[in-house]
């Protein structure tokens, strides 16, 4: 067995509570330990507390040590809404709708899919799996340790494609969480017939899913442009007849009433939500389904609305933080860039930032009883921040602080020395 002693953190950020989402005050208590250490066995936590303690254990003796002295840990991140892997270079695609001196509409964010879609069919498996790989690598130096990813594809020969590479990418250090993508605008062939696609979808996509086991979830985009309520409500309903977990996106360029749906069908998870008003607001704080707040996505497409954070605190709501990561709507793959945004632009605290961008989260994709927060018997999911307080994560505006991402007690990744030459 494998004995790992991380030793030495100026804060432990444990995010360690009940089991239950956080909501209001309770986003606030990050459960600091100062001068804290852990003891990983097996790529688990075996116990945590002050170092001394923890390094007295007769179990500590003879560990590997991990030297955090003066820094920063916390759990590694959990992004709950991506979108991989991409079939075309991000240039291809904002060329439809970026640099025109205002922001994009539905309608070109719909022409960016479909281009993706398009190139998704084109493109072999192989080339989508190292592009994605790529990418994860990424995630992982900027210390996202679990995440979400949705397929892309329009047919079923590309989603199928798609989910097939990400079942072979969660065989990896990263943990994936696969979603079914195909309800987010119907396809050209079906342009101005969204009810027959997913009436398609129903029949042939859905029992594919069950009987292969590719994904474990759907998402649904709900409003103008894309899926009217009632087709969407029905869609959702036979998902979850095949056992798979329901995510909707909706509100985010007018108020489409997906917000509720979601709430109404307890959803896992609510995304998009700029436009969401009050009653919205109200109806996601009286529910299990998390608020998905994508900032990243607000600033990438130069929209000047941010989803309703505070509000949603305020009212009880379940919030989570994720870049929203994809080739049309978010170019980052750092949380730390999300919580920067999430502090500045949507007035979230550092803590409620940090709860909703780990523990919240790992919620969101129904696996807090093994990540998100660092608790005896959880992985040993951890990031260490080159910085003496938690609150400098998001004051580090584009700068990754990560120096070390730890996923099921192995080191995933350590930032490197910088040389100075001799003059």
């Amino acid at each position: 067995m494998s004995t790992i002693l991380l030793r030495g953190a100026r804060q432990l950020v444990t995010l360690r509570g009940p089991e239950a989402p956080r909501r209001g005050r309770a986003l606030q208590d990050l459960g600091i330990l100062e001068n804290g250490a852990a003891l990983i066995r097996d790529g688990r936590i075996e116990d945590l507390g002050q170092g001394r303690r923890v390094e007295n254990l007769s179990a500590a003796r003879g560990a590997q040590e991990i030297d955090v002295t003066g820094q920063v840990v916390t759990p590694g991140f959990v992004d709950c809404h991506t979108h991989l892997p991409w079939a075309l270079v991000r240039a291809a695609v904002d060329g439809g709708h970026r640099g025109r001196g205002h922001p994009p509409d539905r309608a070109a964010v719909t022409h960016s899919i479909l281009t993706c879609a398009q190139a998704l069919r084109e493109v072999p498996a192989t080339t989508l799996e190292h592009r994605a790989r790529r990418h994860l690598a990424a995630f992982i130096r900027h210390g996202t340790t679990t995440l979400e990813a949705q397929s892309g594809g329009l047919d079923s020969t590309s989603d199928l494609k798609a989910l097939r590479v990400l079942g072979r990418l969660a065989t990896g250090p990263l943990g994936v969480t696969a979603t079914y993508g195909g309800a987010h605008t119907p396809p050209e062939d079906h342009d101005g017939r969204p009810h027959d696609y997913l009436e398609w979808a129903v029949s042939e996509m859905l029992p594919l899913l069950r009987r292969r086991g590719l994904a474990r979830g759907v998402d649904i985009w709900c409003g103008r442009g894309a899926f009217p309520l009632e087709d969407a409500r029905r869609y959702l309903q036979a998902a979850r007849s095949a056992g798979l977990v329901l995510r909707v996106h909706s509100e985010q360029f007018s108020h489409d009433g997906g917000a509720r749906l979601a709430a109404e069908l307890d959803a896992a998870s609510a995304s998009g939500l700029h436009f969401a008003d009050r009653e919205d607001i109200a109806t996601l704080a009286q529910s299990g389904t998390a608020a998905i707040l994508t900032p990243g996505m607000t600033y990438h497409l130069g929209m000047d609305r941010f989803a309703p954070a505070r509000a949603l605190v305020d009212h009880g709501a379940v919030i989570a933080l994720a870049t929203d990561f994809s080739p049309v709507t978010s170019s980052t793959c750092s949380m730390q860039m999300v919580l920067s945004l999430a502090c500045t632009h949507m007035h979230l605290t550092a803590a409620e930032a940090l709860a909703a961008a780990t523990i919240n989260g790992a919620f969101a994709l129904g696996c807090a009883d093994r990540v998100g927060s660092i608790e005896q018997a959880k992985d040993a999911d951890l990031v260490v921040f080159d910085v003496p307080d938690y609150r400098e994560i998001p004051s580090g505006f584009g700068v990754n602080l990560v120096s070390m991402t730890i996923k099921k007690g192995k080191v995933l990744y350590r930032r490197g020395e910088v040389s100075w030459p001799d003059r």
